[in-house]
């Protein structure tokens, strides 16, 4: 009984965060524009960064690899731009309560609202980032199709997806401290073996292909990034993305339901 009336707090919990969405939009712009406060170019400065690291490595990595820059060049900034949105979404689920300690404290708010602050201030800095995709389009004078409008249901899918991972991380780095710094060294790894600075296809013959098919991350980033290169995800990204909602959210839920009330404690 008890289990169920913590499981109740939770989804009530999550149901009110969503439904004063307006506390964490708020909250994300006010973020976005705090940290940029008297810069005349703004959150703009994101778009300038992701666009050197881009044009960077897509030239010393496209040489290296001798890709054509016509295939590369997109390839690697849609597959950036989306990994960044996930590696930041995550890094920053780790501290959404911990950075928001003195509101925790002192108002009464659904604490699903500080994780929804903190992947709305990461789908602002996405969507800039999201401008030098066309821009490098143009530059290299490739293919653009009407396929890249799948891109907006498979980011839908993929936020969703990292928003329960963003959930259970913050009650975790809540409780201890050291796994935020854990998160942060494992997603450097993750980088490394998800297909963002290289293609699944450039796999040798022979090379363990579960690599690929039990990475997860492999298939959100797919989601994103393969209607913006004009070609349509697998339709086992879709399942593997859609089965990890609905397990991931209900184990989430009953894990938030469990610990919601020590949160404030740990702070």
């Amino acid at each position: 009984m008890r289990r169920l009336m913590d499981t109740s707090g939770a989804i009530d919990d999550i149901g009110e965060g969503l439904r004063r969405y307006h506390l964490a939009t708020t909250f994300g712009w006010q973020d976005i524009a705090q940290r940029y406060r008297r810069s005349r170019i703004g959150a703009f400065w994101l778009t300038i960064n992701m666009g050197v690291l881009i044009g960077a490595l897509g030239l010393i990595f496209g040489t290296l690899f001798r890709s054509p820059m016509q295939e590369f060049l997109p390839f690697i900034c849609a597959g950036l731009i989306v990994w960044g949105f996930i590696s930041s979404s995550l890094s920053d689920g780790c501290t959404s309560f911990i950075s928001a300690e003195g509101i925790i404290l002192q108002i009464k708010m659904p604490l699903f609202t500080h994780v929804m602050r903190s992947i709305w201030r990461n789908a602002i800095i996405f969507a800039h980032n999201l401008v030098i995709f066309p821009v490098i389009v143009l530059m290299v004078q490739a293919p653009l199709s009407w396929s890249a409008l799948w891109a907006l249901p498979g980011f839908l899918l993929v936020s969703i997806n990292i928003l329960w991972m963003m959930l259970v991380l913050a009650v975790v780095c809540a409780r201890f401290r050291d796994m935020t710094l854990i998160v942060q060294n494992l997603l450097q790894v993750t980088f490394y073996l998800t297909p963002v600075m290289w293609a699944a296809k450039t796999l040798p013959e022979g090379a363990p292909r579960y690599i690929i098919e039990f990475n997860p991350f492999f298939h959100l980033v797919s989601l994103v990034r393969d209607p913006l290169l004009g070609q349509m995800p697998e339709a086992r990204s879709w399942e593997v993305a859609i089965v990890l909602a609905l397990v991931g959210w209900l184990l989430a839920v009953v894990f938030f339901g469990r610990f919601r009330a020590r949160v404030p404690y740990w702070l």
